[in-house]
């Protein structure tokens, strides 16, 4: 679909609220927990500083003010329909400028869908003249309580950070001083599918993370293994603020939702020939009549939105034909299926420094701590490493965003085996939320992902009699009622963050006692948490320790740090693929045995 310029009016008020986030640097502050030891010191946490709310309010009002005044275009693509009934007349390639809306839709509520969210773009250029602004407008899904899914096309070439805004918690667009209970967040970084093309618009899919979380429910993508939701016939809900006739130019002032089948890849190809791409793309909506009366579909405006199957994200709203009711048209969505992988990398990123690479903690034995952070795919890709002050005292420490507000939580354990949440409090430091006692009965812990599919980071547990638990995540800090997933795990060592073999769920890793390294893909439910496992290799009984926080190197695939009995790090780069998990190991450094904890 495509985004075409709005005509509403859309002012809204120039009064400033409290800034969400400063971007200043955390100060170190000991805390003491009742009847525990010493809380640990709060982590050097930096950021970028964000835009204040008035700034937020001013560019959504340029964006609806230029929108408006016809003086500037959503981005999306174009696609003008050929002649149907000539061979070697087809439609032509999607070009890059898009166009969304929904057709034949009715109204939706913000309490049906509280995920969705509007994208609000505004440059003035830095010149008094508005011929040469640009603003834009596309829709979004809330799939984290910062991270905000979108297309493509509505992210790349523009820089949301200084120019974007976003609205939550709203089904209107804002009318003069009225958010409608809206509440508006800036952009912190934008993340665009590296195989994005613009010129034919596959692997249309983006995500931007938020200066906050939002306090809205989320909706999360489908996973790699779905083929149901996207059998022909299949019902869909498509949701959007974009033009709802093709004689108008109007966006719709409210939310509005229709319901399409699922259809084969076979229908869009046969109207789209070689511009519909199977593996990227997916096909929905009946063919379009010709004019409105007849036509259900996404038009401009609609770009980004989400195709809603099960309770699930299916697709991202993406291209069609220019007017959106061609007669024999399909509408054309980013098949989320193909980028779970690549997107759930981007909402669980393991971040401490908020660059969207993975960091490590690292902790001496005479108690003090620190935070190295990732230099990304180059050597040494550790370095620049910040004090953390005084950790003694604790058994475990392990990293882990388990409230998804793209500050990383630090899990600890002290001495009497009672286990805390040390978690940004959403103002202006971190804070511990007690889990529970009783956790020095386990051998180990780590925090994977989320293993049973709730969308919440969940907690895998070995206890000193060999059972593995896994503890379902409530996404504030704290873990539900613990699944047994199963015994004789006694001589294993486990490890592991993130989706290894990018099917959209993460896995576990785990060294049995002959030195051989398995991987346990994930399900993505509770029970059976883990599948059938895969040997990676053997040999992995030289090394001492594991550190997992992530994708340390930026590609959208966790990898694996390993360090050695000598004290030297190695890095283990994943590939995204089961049968052959890991690249050729990296010399990180020497010198580690230094350190006897790892987050």
């Amino acid at each position: 679909m495509t985004s075409t310029p709005r005509r509403a009016h859309l002012a809204l008020p120039a009064a400033a609220a409290a800034l969400a986030l400063s971007g200043a640097v955390l100060t170190t502050t000991p805390a003491q927990a009742s009847g525990t030891a010493p809380v640990p010191p709060q982590p050097a946490v930096t950021g970028k500083a964000g835009a204040s709310q008035a700034e937020l309010l001013e560019r959504i009002q340029g964006s609806g003010t230029a929108l408006a005044d016809g003086t500037a275009t959503v981005p999306g693509a174009e696609p003008e329909a050929g002649a149907e009934s000539e061979a070697d007349a087809s439609p032509e390639a999607p070009s890059g400028t898009a166009d969304p809306k929904i057709i034949g839709g009715t109204d939706a509520t913000i309490a049906e869908a509280p995920w969705m969210v509007q994208l609000h773009y505004y440059d003035n250029k830095g010149t008094a003249d508005p011929a040469d602004d640009d603003g834009y407008f596309c829709g979004g899904t809330l799939v984290a309580p910062a991270k905000v899914l979108t297309a493509a096309h509505c992210v790349s070439g523009l820089d949301w950070a200084t120019h974007g805004a976003v609205l939550a918690g709203t089904d209107r667009l804002p009318d003069g001083d009225d958010l409608h209970g809206g509440r508006v967040a800036g952009v912190w970084r934008q993340w665009v599918e590296p195989t994005y093309n613009p010129a034919t618009l596959a692997g249309d899919v983006a995500v931007l993370t938020l200066t906050e979380a939002l306090p809205y429910k989320t909706l999360q993508l489908t996973p790699s293994s779905d083929t149901v939701s996207y059998a022909n016939g299949t019902p869909a809900t498509v949701y959007g603020w974009g033009r709802t006739s093709s004689t108008s130019d109007d966006i719709s002032l409210t939310l509005k939702k229709a319901t399409v089948p699922m259809r084969s890849d076979a229908a869009c190809t046969n109207y789209w020939g070689t511009d519909f791409r199977p593996g990227p793309m997916a096909c929905a909506g009946d063919p379009a009549s010709g004019q409105d009366t007849g036509t259900v579909s996404p038009c401009n405006g609609d770009s980004g939105g989400p195709l809603v199957v099960n309770g699930r994200i299916a697709g991202v709203v993406s291209w069609g034909v220019e007017d959106c009711v061609s007669a024999g048209a399909h509408s054309v969505f980013a098949k989320t299926r193909s980028y779970v992988g690549a997107v759930n990398a981007r909402v669980d990123d393991a971040d401490l420094d908020f660059d969207g690479l993975a960091d490590l903690f690292a902790r001496t034995p005479g108690g003090e701590a620190y935070e190295y952070y990732s230099l990304g795919d180059k050597w040494p890709y550790l370095a620049n490493r910040v004090s953390a002050d005084d950790w003694s005292g604790l058994s475990l420490v392990r990293q882990a965003d388990l409230n998804r507000d793209f500050f990383q939580d630090y899990l600890y354990r002290t001495p009497d085996g009672v286990l805390y949440d040390f978690a940004f409090n959403g103002d202006d430091r971190f804070e511990s939320i007690r889990v529970g006692g009783g956790w020095n009965v386990m051998k180990d812990i780590r925090v994977p992902g989320d293993l049973s599919g709730d969308a919440r980071p969940d907690l895998v547990a070995q206890d000193k009699y060999g059972v593995l638990w896994l503890y379902p995540g409530k996404g504030d800090g704290t873990f539900g009622s613990r699944v047994r997933i199963g015994g004789g795990w006694s001589s294993y060592t486990i490890s592991g963050k993130g989706d290894y073999d990018r099917d959209g769920k993460p896995d576990l890793l785990a060294r049995d006692g002959s030195g051989v390294m398995w991987l346990y893909p994930g399900t993505g439910v509770a029970s059976p948490a883990l599948g059938k496992r895969i040997r990676v290799g053997g040999g992995w009984n030289t090394y001492d320790a594991f550190a997992t926080a992530g994708d340390v190197t930026g590609d959208g695939k966790p990898d694996l740090l390993a360090r050695d009995t000598s004290g030297v790090m190695w890095l283990y780069k994943g590939t995204g693929s089961a049968s052959a998990t890991f690249a050729s190991r990296v010399r990180v450094g020497g010198g580690w045995n230094a350190f006897n904890l790892f987050g």
